[in-house]
């Protein structure tokens, strides 16, 4: 049979391209056949394409090991698992199990983990949406509320009243750290004074009592400092209401944000080179707490590590469905997952394995998703061999943020599974079908079709 001809395509090369970070990508062959000693073609072979893989040992193994880097160093620590990073049962279980107790942000999340069997007393109740009926629940259940507003001390002292008791409460700072943009949406300004006017309010008011200190400064923060001066920080106005107000801080909660390995875009160094490690960031933080505590004052310290736990234990396998040449040369390929699934290819350049071995050489190529939407890129710059219909690629890190703000849009979701620590498989979440997406749906009489 005649071969279908296909234009050439001229890839420049750059002399002095291999350097002190690596060599140059033309060559380069990133192979995965399996994912915890599994097949990916067994995986897809009984669960299908796409998958989402979750690895219970690196899970755990990643957890251990950034809750050690601050337990090794400072005696009163504890993990709060954020569920809007990964709110699948299986993971939020995997966790708890370790010692986390819950950090949630909406009403739906917190029912979440007191299904999961998760006590009141065991959730840390985040966000700026708290309606009326969860907020009572809430406190009548002993959960640690953060206030985010002014408003949310008015709600939570019309609680307290029919509740007949007072409520214990922290409030949420937002501060400069370093940190640009600086994040401001969220809790009392400390620099403006807000944060103590919060404090004054909650004080006169005398039906909440105020035990604990929040903030959460961004996300992917890369500066170990910054840490360091919100901590600072913190401590200080903990210790300025203790002597003004009478309250005693029991607890500083400084959020989340420490990054993954993965690469954001826009950034050159790989993330091996870029990212700190956790254990610079426990420096900092530890070290900021004892030049600024009392003698003898250890307040428990929490931290709400979500995407630094999860991203690198979660893995999307991806079959090539199709190929193409664009117009300006570069070779493009359709794979079975896209951006609805993929949330984070809008900010992430994802390491990407090959399920084989491919002769050829790499060139320039898009990966597109199978959505009919311009933007269902997962990537737009991609070194490749030349794939055949049926390769897989194997996409990581996706962990966080992706089963949380994964859509129904154009395809199902597919099936997720974790690879258990004694190496079986287990399906944690299942693949849609028509039903899960009519079944909230109603058809008025007058608009049934005549069969």
């Amino acid at each position: 049979m005649k071969k279908v001809y296909e234009k050439p395509v001229i890839t420049k090369l750059e002399t002095g391209f291999m350097n002190k970070f690596g060599g140059s990508p033309l060559y380069a062959r990133k192979i995965r056949k399996d994912i915890d000693g599994v097949p990916v073609s067994e995986l897809v072979e009984r669960y299908g394409s796409p998958l989402f893989v979750i690895s219970e040992r690196k899970l755990r193994e990643r957890y251990r090991k950034i809750y050690n880097a601050f337990s090794s160093r400072y005696p009163n620590v504890q993990f709060g698992w954020s569920y809007k990073t990964n709110y699948l049962k299986a993971v939020c279980s995997v966790l708890h199990q370790e010692g986390a107790i819950a950090e949630v942000v909406s009403a739906f999340e917190y029912e979440k983990a007191r299904n999961l069997g998760i006590d009141g007393k065991n959730i840390i109740f985040n966000g700026p949406h708290k309606t009326l009926d969860i907020l009572e629940k809430a406190a009548s259940e002993g959960a640690m509320i953060h206030i985010d507003h002014f408003d949310e001390i008015i709600d939570l002292e019309k609680i307290a009243d029919r509740l007949g008791k007072k409520i214990k409460v922290a409030i949420r700072v937002n501060m400069d750290t370093g940190i640009h943009p600086q994040w401001d949406r969220f809790g009392f300004n400390l620099e403006t004074g807000q944060a103590l006017d919060a404090v004054k309010r909650i004080a006169t008011g005398g039906k909440l009592v105020l035990n604990g200190l929040h903030s959460h400064i961004g996300t992917f923060i890369l500066e170990p400092e910054a840490y360091g001066k919100e901590v600072e920080k913190l401590v200080k106005l903990a210790y300025e209401i203790e002597d003004n107000f009478g309250f005693k801080i029991e607890y500083l909660d400084i959020g989340g944000g420490f990054p993954s390995k993965n690469k954001l875009k826009g950034t050159y160094l790989p993330p091996d080179v870029l990212v700190p490690s956790v254990e610079e960031y426990a420096e900092k933080i530890t070290e900021a707490l004892y030049s600024n505590l009392r003698p003898g004052d250890f307040p428990k310290l929490i931290l709400e590590t979500g995407r630094a736990i999860i991203d690198e234990a979660e893995y999307l396998i991806t079959t090539i469905f199709a190929s193409k040449r664009l117009p300006d040369g570069r070779k493009a390929y359709i794979a079975d997952a896209g951006v609805n699934i993929l949330f984070t290819a809008f900010w992430y350049k994802f390491n990407i394995e090959i399920d084989r071995e491919v002769q050829g050489t790499n060139e320039p190529s898009v990966i597109y998703g199978p959505l009919c939407m311009n933007i269902d890129v997962i990537d737009d710059g991609t070194m490749l061999p030349p794939l055949e219909r049926g390769t897989r690629l194997i996409i990581s890190p996706v962990g966080a943020y992706n089963n949380t703000q994964w859509m129904q849009f154009i395809e199902y979701r597919p099936n997720v599974v974790m690879i258990m620590e004694d190496g079986s498989v287990e399906i944690v979440r299942e693949r849609e079908d028509i039903s899960d997406i009519e079944r909230r749906e109603r058809l008025p009489e007058k608009l049934r079709i005549n069969q």
